[in-house]
């Protein structure tokens, strides 16, 4: 009797789970699978065993708002449209029935202090800093999914957002993020400095046309560069014109002057807009041609 009855499971020193050798603990998931029975549920990316420490799970420190960059919280940048959503499109503000896409906002922040770029690096997560190259540390955060250049004069460049309420939500975090490291960083002058958008029209455009048309306003070089470089006037923005019918505005400040760019062009594209069958044409008039020669 006495060998068959089980001994008690040892436990590990303090509060946990009993021993087991073969757990692998996960420092992102709460699930524990068994390697023996399932070994194609392992991958490299989620290995992390302790033997002798079993279940040991890394705490990352949660990221916590501030007030004072954050008066209104998450819910608040959503309520004042910092997450866009499908919208039917208004004729009277873009006649085209158009709408171009934003794909990339720059804008600027001052922090309001002085920086020690190279305590950031060290410190700091998602960071890289190399002064022989570039003399900013380049820093990424993957919600909103953008790129801040933080420079040692305080002053920051905040890229890759894709709505102007993304991109101040960005360069709050990133000021949260100066402020853990012990820094005295502020939220000053936040300032969109660029905004580019795309769009498509759908059809060809015959690019040698438009640029005899309006030499003042174009530059077309295809043997440097395959689109059509058109300086607007008012408003001022620069538009890449593609044979494709692929444009890209640039320049802007805010979003209406980018709508506003493409509404202006877009009557412009229609008129050089390359005709079908025009090439089967030509060919047959050249064979025609070529025929009577015969």
């Amino acid at each position: 009797k006495s060998q068959n009855v089980k001994k008690p499971s040892q436990t590990t020193k303090g509060k946990g789970p009993p021993h087991h050798p073969h757990k692998i603990a996960f420092a992102f998931s709460q699930s524990r699978p068994d390697p023996k029975q399932n070994p194609r549920s392992l991958t490299i990316s989620s290995i992390n065993a302790y033997k002798t420490k079993p279940y040991l799970k890394i705490s990352l420190p949660k990221f916590q708002f501030s007030r004072e960059l954050f008066p209104s919280g998450i819910q608040g940048m959503e309520e004042q449209g910092g997450f866009e959503e499908n919208q039917p499109v208004d004729l009277s503000i873009h006649p085209s029935g158009i709408v171009p896409t934003l794909q990339n906002i720059v804008s600027t922040v001052y922090l309001g202090c002085r920086l020690d770029l190279k305590q950031i690096a060290l410190q700091a997560r998602n960071a890289e800093y190399n002064p022989k190259r570039f003399a900013a540390v380049i820093m990424r955060i993957r919600e909103p999914k953008t790129t801040a250049l933080i420079f040692a004069s305080g002053k920051m460049v905040c890229t890759g957002a894709k709505s102007e309420q993304q991109s101040k939500l960005a360069a709050r975090k990133y000021a949260r993020i100066i402020q853990k490291l012990g820094f005295s960083a502020s939220f000053k002058d936040f300032k969109i400095q660029n905004i580019v958008g795309s769009c498509d029209v759908k059809f060809p455009i015959r690019l040698e046309g438009l640029a005899y048309s309006h030499g003042a306003f174009s530059s077309y070089e295809p043997e440097l560069f395959p689109g059509l470089i058109y300086r607007m006037k008012q408003p001022k923005i620069v538009l890449l014109i593609f044979v494709s019918g692929k444009i890209v505005i640039t320049g802007a400040k805010v979003r209406e002057d980018t709508y506003k760019a493409f509404e202006n062009i877009y009557p412009v594209l229609t008129e050089f807009r390359k005709k079908e069958g025009v090439k089967i044409q030509s060919v047959k008039a050249l064979l025609s041609v070529a025929d009577k020669q015969d």
